[in-house]
């Protein structure tokens, strides 16, 4: 799930002491809830999704990372285990879920920072594939195909076919196909499949 309503797309900075980007601590935890309240218009459904995926046992840790301007963290993105029902095996995999930045810092190149920065890590940790709903208008151009005209298959008829999309990293390999399983987390806070279909087709302003 991502903030894509109004996506960042621009070059970076913010004045002051500028943007890094850092992994998450347990202190970033309010602060990272209020960045997913607001990006998502005042909901609880996502930053519960994240409570729940942080606690969630799980064959891969999650990673999860913080944008900090000026002190204040401005956008966060989490990385955490799902699963490719593959043909050879089980093989364990990535969701980019959820993605947001505050508002009065979308638009800056944060989402693009982020993005970049979890397939990096993702991709040192050996992680073969990383999967996402979103835009593919903005996706596209941050490491992200369609999932679908590359052998995967949507774990929901919910989700629109260029909303799913996927990032095959170094550790991929040409038998790597399949389904797309979620992990439980994303069904039990209803954030599988995008609320409204048309946004997967709508391009970014």
């Amino acid at each position: 799930m991502t903030s894509y309503e109004t996506p960042d797309r621009s070059l970076i900075p913010v004045g002051g002491t500028g943007l890094s980007i850092r992994e998450e601590t347990p202190d970033d935890h309010r602060a990272v809830r209020e960045v997913h309240t607001r990006a998502f218009g005042g909901s609880d459904r996502v930053p519960g999704l994240v409570d729940a995926l942080r606690r969630a046992e799980a064959p891969l840790a999650p990673m999860s990372f913080v944008a900090v301007a000026d002190d204040r963290v401005v956008g966060h993105v989490l990385l955490s285990a799902t699963r490719l029902d593959a043909p050879r095996r089980i093989v364990d995999v990535l969701s980019l879920s959820p993605l947001g930045v505050v508002p009065e810092f979308q638009r800056r190149g944060i989402g693009t920072r982020l993005i970049a920065h979890a397939l990096d890590a993702a991709d040192r940790r050996g992680v073969p594939l990383v999967f996402l709903e979103g835009s593919p208008y903005y996706y596209g151009t941050r490491g992200f195909e369609g999932a679908a005209a590359v052998g995967f298959r949507s774990p929901s008829l919910r989700i629109p076919e260029a909303a799913f999309q996927v990032a095959r990293l170094a550790a991929h390999e040409p038998w790597m196909t399949g389904t797309f399983i979620y992990s439980e987390p994303f069904w039990a806070f209803d954030c599988v499949g995008l609320r409204d279909p048309e946004e997967a087709d709508r391009p970014v302003p």
